[in-house]
């Protein structure tokens, strides 16, 4: 009898403590402030155009021409991916939210856009200390999927 309360109470505080985690807290201060996105805290669970140390250090994303077409693309290829929502869209700026299909941990994915050509990219944890690569994973998969559209876009024009 113990024994069966005892493990219905860790069954019980294991899901609570997992329900707690997943979402976890939007970003205090998502977008753009001073022309640049937010760095990326000390923790390993975030990635960042940004960013100086190399183990959160990502690419921006670049396209010429218009910014209006590259975030028109940037944009399909969010809205084609998997438990993706998109939270703000502006001109100049996305944010986007990554939920993970096992417990619902949410990531924040920002994206803006200069006049120059590159697109700044901060994909960020919101809760946890670790997050094993999967920003990384998924930056640099967005980042595959945008050129890969730009170079079919460029090899239809140039025809």
């Amino acid at each position: 009898m113990i024994n069966r309360r005892m493990s219905s109470g860790l069954i019980g505080a294991m899901a609570l403590t997992l329900s707690g985690c997943s979402g976890g807290r939007p970003p205090l201060a998502p977008g753009v402030a001073e022309s640049q996105l937010a760095p990326c805290p000390a923790s390993p669970n975030c990635v960042s155009s940004r960013a100086d140390a190399a183990e959160q250090r990502v690419e921006p994303l670049s396209y010429t021409g218009e910014a209006a077409p590259a975030r028109t693309r940037l944009l399909n290829i969010l809205r084609r991916m998997e438990r993706v929502r998109i939270v703000q869209s502006r001109d100049d700026y996305l944010h986007a939210e990554f939920r993970s299909a096992v417990f619902g941990f949410v990531d924040d994915g920002e994206f803006y856009f200069h006049p120059s050509g590159t697109i700044q990219v901060r994909s960020a944890s919101r809760s946890g200390y670790y997050d094993f690569g999967v920003n990384r994973e998924r930056v640099e998969g967005v980042r595959a999927q945008f050129d890969a559209a730009l170079a079919k876009i460029t090899s239809t024009t140039a025809k």
